[in-house]
């Protein structure tokens, strides 16, 4: 199964880079992962002519191939980081790649609460008309104190969160499944995003 991993940190030290790189590595037997910084993208800007930039092209391209994404989101000032919110931005207003995607929000940060605002947020942003992600339900990972959770070779130390990360991975696992057999016969829903326009609401 191929997996796009978005981390939604800029920090050179961030810990959700960290989450999706020990992700990638510890369920390697059943995924293979690709994962992008969103730091590597521009900000956006809302061109006329709504044609993406050659690197928000290339994620687009990743997306789509993809059989579902992970992102992996910090907490600022209680909800995403908008460099996170940019590109999602880029996304929705130019090749659309995340309708119908199957998408697993996680989160780590610093203190004790695990970015669980911010993954409340980063839900109501990718369901939003423009953009239409299918979210797993009702599972959140949450990685509080996160710069004591790896040790030297980025493997989370406490065996009871990675038991959880596991359940929840699990979990998407069987989600994407059952929206490929939802979605199999259906191509309109796509249709209906592209030609979305809030001026018709």
């Amino acid at each position: 199964m191929k997996i796009v991993g978005i981390t939604g940190s800029t920090s050179e030290r961030s810990t959700n880079r960290k989450l999706l790189q020990f992700m990638k590595k510890h369920f390697s037997k059943n995924i293979q992962m690709e994962i992008f910084d969103v730091k590597g993208f521009p900000a956006f800007n809302e061109p006329e002519e709504r044609i993406a930039p050659m690197e928000i092209q290339g994620l687009s391209d990743k997306i789509e191939a993809a059989d579902g994404v992970i992102i992996s989101t910090p907490e600022y000032d209680h909800s995403v980081p908008a460099a996170l919110k940019s590109l999602i931005e880029w996304l929705s207003y130019t090749t659309k790649p995340l309708v119908d995607k199957p998408v697993m929000i996680t989160g780590a940060s610093h203190g004790s609460l695990g970015s669980s605002r911010a993954q409340a947020h980063l839900r109501q942003i990718l369901d939003a008309p423009e953009v239409k992600a299918r979210i797993m339900p009702s599972a959140e990972f949450l990685l509080g104190q996160s710069l004591q959770a790896f040790d030297e070779e980025g493997n989370l130390n406490d065996k009871e969160k990675i038991a959880e990360l596991e359940d929840c991975f699990t979990e998407f696992l069987l989600f994407v499944e059952m929206t490929r057999r939802l979605l199999k016969e259906r191509s309109t829903r796509k249709k209906d995003v592209n030609s979305f326009s809030w001026e018709n609401v």
